[in-house]
């Protein structure tokens, strides 16, 4: 099984933590989803890959602001269904690639990823995370 390259704006699968499970004492995520990339940087102490991931939902936020929602063209490309789904602005999990909570896409055992989102609509979707961030309104869970 190759992993890919964890590259900007890459949907993978991912066995993500919530804030409010980990402050709850939870050490790993209840179901696997698509988050996306969006940070990826060497760490000087060891040269690991530090990664950042932001969730994919089908709950409607309760707070619009803090979530992006994705267009249907988006999930046909991505291969997702065609329910509504939004990536969650003020959430983010941290780990070092490839990490352990890493899973194969459903109905593949060697594929770890969906695609890219388009670079249009992940520019806008780091737009918003960096406002919400800045607002302070942000919360990384580490998962390492």
């Amino acid at each position: 099984m190759a992993l890919p390259d964890p590259q900007l704006g890459l949907v993978i699968s991912y066995a993500y933590l919530w804030h409010r499970e980990y402050r709850a004492g939870w050490d790993s995520g209840r179901k696997d989803r698509p988050c996306v990339i969006v940070l990826a940087m060497r760490k000087s102490s060891d040269g690991g890959l530090l990664v950042r991931v932001a969730p994919m939902t089908h709950a409607a936020p309760d707070d619009p602001s803090v979530a992006f929602e994705i267009p249907l063209p988006v999930k046909h490309h991505l291969a997702l269904d065609a329910e509504r789904s939004w990536i969650m602005l003020d959430e983010i999990n941290e780990f070092v690639w490839p990490g352990f909570d890493l899973r194969p896409i459903p109905g593949a055992h060697d594929r770890f990823a969906y695609g890219h989102l388009p670079p249009i609509l992940f520019r806008q979707m780091l737009e918003r995370i960096r406002a919400v961030w800045q607002g302070g309104r942000g919360r990384l869970t580490p998962r390492d």
